[in-house]
This record gives C-alpha cells, structure tokens and sequence, in this order.
C-alpha cells in the first residue's frame, strides 16, 4: 500500500517511538491520527510537526483499555476521515509487575493496555479498512514478546498476546486485511537509564549500538508497503537476541 493520501491512526502516537512512527507515516504522506492518554500537549506538537509536511492530523484523547472511549475514537475517524487504512498498535504500559504479588492493580493496568487496548482498537477499526477493501495493520511488541523479562510479567504477556493477535488477526482479515508486528530492540532508553546501562545494553547487541525510533517507524512503513506479507514480524534488535553468543557457545 502506498500511504500518500491514506488515513493512518497511530495508538501512543504523540511521545517516544509512537512519536517517530506518527511523523514517518506523515512524512510518507498519510494523514495521521493520533491516539494519547495523558500526553495531550505533546500530543497537538506531534500534530504540528506532521502537518508541515502537507498532511492532517487530529490528535484524539483515549485511553484504549476503555471500550467506550475506544468506539468514540472510532467513530470520530470515520467522521473525520470517512474511513481507515493503516492501523500501528502502539500504545503499551512499560511498568514493573513482581510475581508473586498481593497487589494486582499494575496487572490489570499493564494488560488492560496492553491486551484489551489492541484488541478493542482493531476490533472497533478493522471494519473501516474492510470497507476501504484494503488496510494495513502493524502491531509493536518487542523482544519480550518470546522471551521472559524478570519482574515484567505484565509487560512480557500483554507483547505475547500481541504477537499471537498479529497472527489471529491476519487470519482472520485475510485477505483484505494484512496484519504484521515490528520488534524493536533497544532504540531509545527509559528515563531512569544511567549511561552505565546504556553502554551495557549497547554491548549486548551484535552491532554494539543503540537503534533509533527512525529505525521502528522505517520498519512500520515496510509493513504497509509490503503487499505481500502478512502475519510476519520483523526483529529490529540489532541483534540483540544473539548478541549472547559472542563470547562463547553453549
């Protein structure tokens, strides 16, 4: 799919990686709606950094683990849009949940974002493509999505499931519909990174360097150009999967 003149809605698409996926869709050419939260002021700046590139954009408060807000959303695309063609799951939770525990409350929150938000989205916007006859859905997990992380249970399921509902989906949308997931590795560091952690992190990849969010948002629009790929996921790790091994075998 070419995206010039397509209607794209990014979820978490106003800060971080979000941030970069949005302006890369717009700088494609595709009018942007962006999903936030809490993050409304950088919400509207993304916003005005998409338009300088001939686009529209229309930042729409939701939070996606609220079923109602999410069908608001919706309908406030279709209003606005007539309809959808690129859909990027974005949006996710980054909180420690320790198992075992006696407190659930980041459970829910954490899968609520991150499970039910991506199925509500998908559900209330997938007929829009398949009334479009044609749309493109990327869903961003990354490398917990096929390996544990400790004291992330929350965030490593909730990327699990994604990954699983990437595949659901492109089965059950086929063939209007192709649906795939983007990795990422370490592109940019929580806030709470030292530079210690950031050059040990660096060195568990087999390139020795941190990734930027450009490289995730180059990675989205490979996915909605590819025509013929569907229920695949693209590893942008710089290898960090193996990055192990180079020291030793076994």
């Amino acid at each position: 799919m070419d995206p010039t003149g397509k209607v794209a809605l990014i979820t978490g698409g106003a800060v971080r990686v979000g941030k970069a996926i949005t302006l890369g869709l717009a700088r494609a050419g595709a009018h942007v709606v962006i999903n936030y939260h809490s993050s409304g002021q950088a919400a509207r700046l993304t916003a005005l950094q998409a338009e300088t590139y001939g686009v529209q954009a229309l930042p729409i408060q939701a939070d996606i683990s609220d079923l109602a807000q999410v069908e608001a959303m919706a309908t406030r695309v279709r209003d606005a849009f007539g309809g959808l063609d690129i859909l990027v799951n974005s949006a996710s939770l980054y909180r420690q949940t320790p198992f075992p525990t006696d407190n659930h409350d980041d459970w829910h929150r954490v899968t609520g974002i991150g499970i039910n938000g991506p199925y509500y989205v998908t559900n209330a916007l997938a007929p829009l493509m398949l009334a479009r006859g044609a749309g493109a859905i990327v869903n961003i997990v990354d490398l917990s999505a096929i390996e544990p992380w400790p004291n992330f249970i929350g965030h490593s399921v909730s990327k699990a499931a994604l990954l699983a509902m990437t595949r659901q989906w492109a089965l059950e949308l086929a063939p209007t519909v192709r649906v795939n997931a983007v990795a990422p590795g370490p592109v940019l560091p929580p806030p709470d990174y030292t530079p210690e952690r950031i050059a040990r992190t660096a060195d568990k990849t087999l390139l020795g360097h941190w990734g930027t969010p450009e490289d995730i948002a180059e990675a989205v629009l490979y996915f909605v150009r590819a025509r013929y790929v569907t229920g695949d996921i693209l590893y942008v790790d710089g290898g960090e999967r193996f990055g192990h091994r180079k020291q030793e075998p076994g």
